[in-house]
């Protein structure tokens, strides 16, 4: 399902630690604070992976007793952030660890579930709030997500986000995706300098549009229902 020209746009974080994370997010015997916290350090760690692609320059700095060589992010300063509420808030605020100087937007959406899911995993999207910053050519954008399901929810965030600017390049932060959701994304997009950053690919989703064996409902794990 995946083409080889999506493949080159996919990172799975692979991480030991990453996956210790994800392994306890997905225990259905794990907390609500203790969920919230997980989400908390992979988005950290999606944030360090991230950084990867950023151009570094060389700097010489004065220390107390002398020069130093050593190297700045300039891209830092100017990073976009994009929450969806409201599963990824704690998503974010590990991102905001790396990235402290990003400027922030926030998008609520949701998949109309009473409707169902029609052929092809499609739903229909229901976005009632959007909040985005001017997106400037040199910005990084990144959107966070948990849950990079059907895709449904992300093509129509994406559609929004598009609107305001067109950034230097774009990136999907997520803790679970599926093939059927990054072929969506990917393929909707494939004009824009896009890649998709996840922690672990689960192939299946339900009859429902829920990834299996996933790690359940984030936002509700996340806080409390």
């Amino acid at each position: 399902m995946l083409e080889d020209w999506m493949l080159e746009r996919i990172r799975v974080v692979n991480h030991p630690y990453a996956q210790a994370v994800l392994t306890k997010l997905r225990d259905r015997r794990t907390g609500q604070i203790d969920f919230r916290k997980g989400l908390v350090r992979l988005g950290r760690v999606l944030g360090l992976e991230l950084v990867k692609e950023f151009e570094i320059k060389e700097v010489t700095v004065e220390t107390p007793l002398g020069p130093a060589k050593g190297v700045a992010i300039p891209g830092m300063d100017n990073v976009v952030i994009i929450t969806i509420l409201r599963a990824a808030m704690p998503l974010t605020e590990g991102l905001i660890k790396v990235f402290p100087a990003a400027r922030q937007g926030v998008v609520s959406a949701r998949r109309v579930e009473e409707k169902g899911m029609r052929p092809g995993y499609e739903f229909e999207i229901e976005i009632t709030y959007v909040k985005i910053p001017e997106i400037k050519h040199e910005d990084t954008v990144i959107i966070a997500d948990p849950m990079l399901a059907t895709g449904s929810t992300m093509v129509s965030i994406m559609d929004e986000v598009l609107k305001r600017g067109r950034a230097k390049r774009y990136f999907i932060a997520s803790v679970i995706s599926t093939p059927v959701g990054i072929a969506k994304v990917l393929k909707k997009f494939r004009d824009v300098d896009l890649k998709i950053y996840t922690v672990a690919i689960d192939e299946v989703i339900n009859e429902m549009g829920y990834i299996v064996p996933g790690l359940g409902d984030a936002g509700d794990r996340a806080f409390g229902g």
